[in-house]
């Protein structure tokens, strides 16, 4: 019997995030609470830069960000915020952390999971992905379902099923 498999990552859309922080800019620039404030929105790599002129901004910055992100399908537990800073201008600044792979940690933590489990699969990392295989299909969909219903602090994304 042949051996059946997927992978578990976690990665991001880089061209629907794109999309969707062209929308966000287009939003704050026709919104009226926004009107004349100098909001900076700067995509690098792994991380958004993020500049508003006030706390109250920033927070209406992340949540319109968050909306966007979310009607993109993109997962929201791959963007981590961090906190608030601000510099002699008072201008507030916030870095926004992109999750692309899963880090060590996490994939022991779904090894764990997929071990507690009892079922008959292989559960191996490559690198910032990990590989699940195993004879039953039906055993690689209960891992699925297990994943999902684990509801870990970071996102994964099934690909790759054979």
């Amino acid at each position: 019997m042949a051996e059946n498999s997927m992978d578990i990552v976690s990665k991001v859309d880089l061209q629907e995030l794109k999309n969707a922080i062209d929308l966000v800019r287009k939003e704050v620039g026709a919104r009226f609470d926004f009107k004349g404030a100098r909001i900076v929105i700067e995509e690098k790599k792994d991380s958004l830069h993020l500049e508003a002129p006030d706390e109250m901004k920033m927070k209406q910055l992340i949540d319109v960000i968050s909306s966007k992100l979310a009607k993109r399908d993109l997962p929201l537990k791959a963007f981590k915020f961090g906190d608030f800073s601000t510099n002699v201008t008072g201008v507030i600044k916030c870095d926004c952390t992109i999750q692309n792979g899963l880090a060590q940690e996490q994939s022991k933590k779904i090894i764990k999971l997929i071990k507690d489990s009892k079922l008959k699969v292989q559960a191996t990392i490559q690198g910032d992905k990990m590989r699940v295989s195993g004879k039953s299909r039906d055993d690689l969909q209960e891992v699925i379902q297990m994943i999902r219903e684990a509801d870990f602090d970071f996102a994964t994304a099934f690909e790759n099923y054979k």
